[in-house]
This record gives structure tokens, sequence and C-alpha cells, in this order.
């Protein structure tokens, strides 16, 4: 479980990386090549594709970071986890819950699911 919750850890980092460089580099040591990663609002396939859609959330969302919430919850080659979204230390502006499918040790998958989003 331990390694599986630092995986988790490095995912939400690379959510958090500003640094286009070494957040390439990150995706490159957690995800599978052919990375897929499913939410409401996106359907993407393939590093480049998951990179694009992160430097586009932090685009529109710019200051704020991504942290778990909770405990994450495995067996087998999957895990699911609850995170946050908003400034640094303070209550999440959008929760989500995501369910990781493992690969070798690396993400395959992440099916993701927003539980609280801000109204307009």
């Amino acid at each position: 479980m331990t390694d599986v919750t630092e995986l988790v850890g490095r995912y939400l980092a690379s959510w958090n990386e500003t640094d286009p460089a070494a957040r390439r580099a990150a995706l490159q040591e957690i995800w599978t090549d052919d990375a897929v990663y499913i939410d409401p609002l996106v359907s993407v396939q393939g590093r480049d594709a998951v990179d694009a859609v992160i430097g586009a959330v932090q685009t529109q969302f710019p200051g704020l970071v991504f942290s778990l919430v909770g405990a994450v919850d495995a067996h087998h080659d999957l895990a699911r986890f609850q995170w946050g979204l908003g400034p640094a230390g303070a209550e999440p502006i959008v929760v989500g819950f995501d369910v990781v499918t493992l690969v070798g040790g690396r993400i395959g998958t992440v099916h993701g699911f927003l539980d609280k989003v801000p109204t307009a």
C-alpha cells in the first residue's frame, strides 16, 4: 500500500507541477506509454494528451493545488482516492474521486469523478 500511496502522491504532484519539462519527466516516470485519463469533461490517451489536460486545468485554475483528501484505498492493481483542488492549506474549491488502474507499478488508466464543482 505504501508504494501505491507514494505513486498517488507523485500523480497529484504532477498535476501541481507548473514547469512543463519537469511535468513531462514526472509523467514519463509514473504513466504507461498508452495511459488513458477519463473524467466527466475529457477522455484522452497517451502522455502528451494527459500533459495537455493538466496544462489546461492549470490555466483554468491558476495558483490552485491538488491535494490528497483522506487515505488511498488499494488492492490488486486498483486504487481509489479522493482529492481536493484549492488554495494551498485551505478548503478545496473542487473535490473529486479517482480510480486508478496500475500496470507494472505505473498508472495505466485514471477514471475521474467530480464530487464538488463550483457554480458560476
